[in-house]
């Protein structure tokens, strides 16, 4: 199948890799406004090129405790069923090319929860690069609660 080209972002030290075919935009961080009722993870929501669209902080949903300033984040912006959804990192500042044989499948001990959406674990000389699908990160329920948002309001 040959070569594939990721977005490498960091979270805490740990580092992440997103296909760079599913990655609209990645920008700073910036304040966002709150919606009530909202799930933790979802920080709120930004104007986004005219359209309003939730941020979810990766940090929360994964379960990590929060350690970089504002200042140093950033949001990977995907696409989900037509609609953008931005995604809150430490830091994503580097693309990285891996052939098929540099990626080795999830390791048996992931949970079956987690298993939905990590695809892989790349390997780039001394390093290890958990390769995950960020529209699968959030779970059927989870998309419909943020679909169900009333986000025009917000």
């Amino acid at each position: 199948m040959g070569e594939r080209q990721f977005v490498v972002f960091r979270l805490e030290k740990e580092e992440y890799a997103i296909d760079i075919m599913n990655v609209k935009e990645i920008g700073p961080y910036e304040l966002t406004t709150r919606v009530p009722n909202s799930p933790s993870f979802i920080t709120g929501v930004v104007n986004y090129r005219g359209e309003v669209i939730p941020i979810i902080d990766l940090k929360k949903k994964f379960a990590l405790e929060e350690t970089n300033s504002q200042e140093e984040k950033r949001v990977i912006v995907i696409g989900l069923d037509e609609k953008q959804i931005g995604f809150v990192v430490d830091e994503a500042s580097e693309t990285v090319h891996f052939d098929e044989t540099e990626i080795e499948p999830p390791p048996e001990i992931i949970i079956d929860k987690t298993r939905r959406y990590i695809t892989g674990v790349g390997k780039k000389d001394s390093r290890l690069i958990i390769i995950i699908d960020l529209a699968k990160v959030l779970s059927k329920d989870e998309q419909m609660k943020i679909k169900k948002l009333d986000l025009e309001d917000a």
